[in-house]
């Protein structure tokens, strides 16, 4: 395809669409591969404890990779970038299916996840104008977290149909991703070195990072999205403690389909923020994070399904509205430093970091016999405090 001249001052382009089709089919694919996965682990008796092992190799993909995966997406067009990536998440998926080995398969779908998002991200402002760059967030966030509800859900509801047949739809959806790429038009470079010694990475890496830090307004973002995203995977995983406990209801769907009520929840935040947050005005996003932690508290002392149900779409909208313009500046910011790609693979560190961490505290307090309520209480507590402080701590860091 040719390369396009200028930037659109439209948001719904071919090249757009194309971003979001192939976006969609790829977390789609990410989702359901993970509860298809889960279930085949039950299915040949794995024990119970290696289930979350399956999330942290996928993570720690991300913080491995981050050194590079920011120089990979930059060197080279973004939308070849975004193919390869979803070529290696399909290959994974295939090795799940062939049945040579679930952590493996799983291990590499998570490597190319990590090369898939900086190019994801840094993209958008290679194919919209920066007035435009919320909108195009909101949009993508839109795809993705469409594609969270309908992923979880039919990979759940596929694996307790066929386990083998639910695995092969999610390759499949690795291929359609792969068919959307090809219609992103081929963008130059965004930066073109040689540097590919780990070492001399490792140091742009390091440099990378300091430079986003010293920057008070891309430090206030990652913070920002990293406490989100841990709190996001922490909530997954206390959904499935806390229902048997606090509904009294055992079965599999429930947690799943309280998880996807975030994710609709997510979709109207996110196209909230389009609307009413531009870059200028980011901070406006900060008391939506508090407010989440309130209604996570308020989830914690549910004992109904259905009041449960509206909760957990609040706290998605809260998040929505809070993480589409926090990930916006740091795509702004960086694109004007270290470029989009390198600062999205920075970003991707932080928040991979802080999952692994609130995971590892949550197995902890779990692991002492802390009650699923109190548990909930407590990180509703937490995450409102934390944001909170960090939205004070910043408002002198305008700059």
């Amino acid at each position: 395809m040719s390369q396009p001249t200028a930037l659109s001052e439209r948001l719904l382009t071919r090249p757009m669409a194309a971003v979001a089709i192939a976006q969609f089919f790829s977390a789609f694919g990410d989702n359901a591969l993970l509860f298809a996965t889960l279930a085949l682990v039950k299915q040949q008796h794995y024990p119970n404890w290696s289930q979350p092992v399956l999330q942290m190799l996928f993570v720690a993909a991300y913080i491995v990779l981050a050194p590079f995966v920011g120089r990979f997406a930059d060197n080279f067009p973004k939308g070849r970038v975004l193919m390869a990536a979803n070529g290696l998440k399909l290959v994974g998926a295939l090795i799940i299916c062939f049945g040579w080995g679930p952590f493996v398969g799983y291990c590499l779908v998570g490597v190319g996840a990590a090369a898939y998002s900086p190019a994801k991200y840094g993209i958008l402002g290679e194919l919209t104008q920066g007035r435009l760059l919320v909108k195009a967030n909101g949009m993508i966030e839109a795809s993705t977290t469409a594609a969270i509800l309908l992923g979880s859900v039919a990979g759940g509801v596929l694996a307790d149909w066929h386990v083998p047949a639910a695995l092969w739809a999610c390759a499949l959806t690795y291929g359609a991703a792969m068919a959307a790429n090809l219609f992103i038009p081929r963008l130059p470079p965004a930066h073109i070195d040689g540097a590919w010694r780990p070492r001399q990475l490792l140091g742009g890496f390091n440099g990378a990072c300091r430079t986003l830090w010293r920057d008070g307004q891309t430090r206030f973002s990652i913070i920002g999205t990293s406490l989100f995203w841990g709190a996001g995977v922490t909530l997954r995983f206390l959904l499935v403690l806390w229902v048997p406990a606090a509904l009294n209801i055992h079965d599999n769907a429930t947690p799943t389909l309280l998880n996807a009520m975030v994710a609709v929840g997510i979709v109207f935040g996110a196209a909230a923020a389009a609307k009413l947050v531009a870059l200028e005005t980011v901070r406006r996003c900060m008391p939506a994070g508090i407010i989440l932690g309130g209604f996570v508290v308020a989830m914690s002392l549910q004992h109904h399904l259905i009041p449960s149900y509206l909760l957990l779409a609040g706290i998605g909208v809260l998040g929505g509205f809070f993480i589409v313009p926090l990930n916006a500046l740091v795509q702004h910011r960086g694109k004007q430093s270290i470029g989009a790609g390198n600062a999205i693979a920075v970003q991707n560190f932080g928040e991979n970091i802080a999952m692994l961490a609130m995971l590892g505290l949550y197995t902890l307090v779990v692991r002492l016999g802390t009650p699923a309520v109190t548990l909930g209480v407590g990180f509703g507590i937490l995450f409102s405090a934390a944001i909170a402080l960090l939205w004070f701590s910043a408002r002198g860091a305008r700059r």
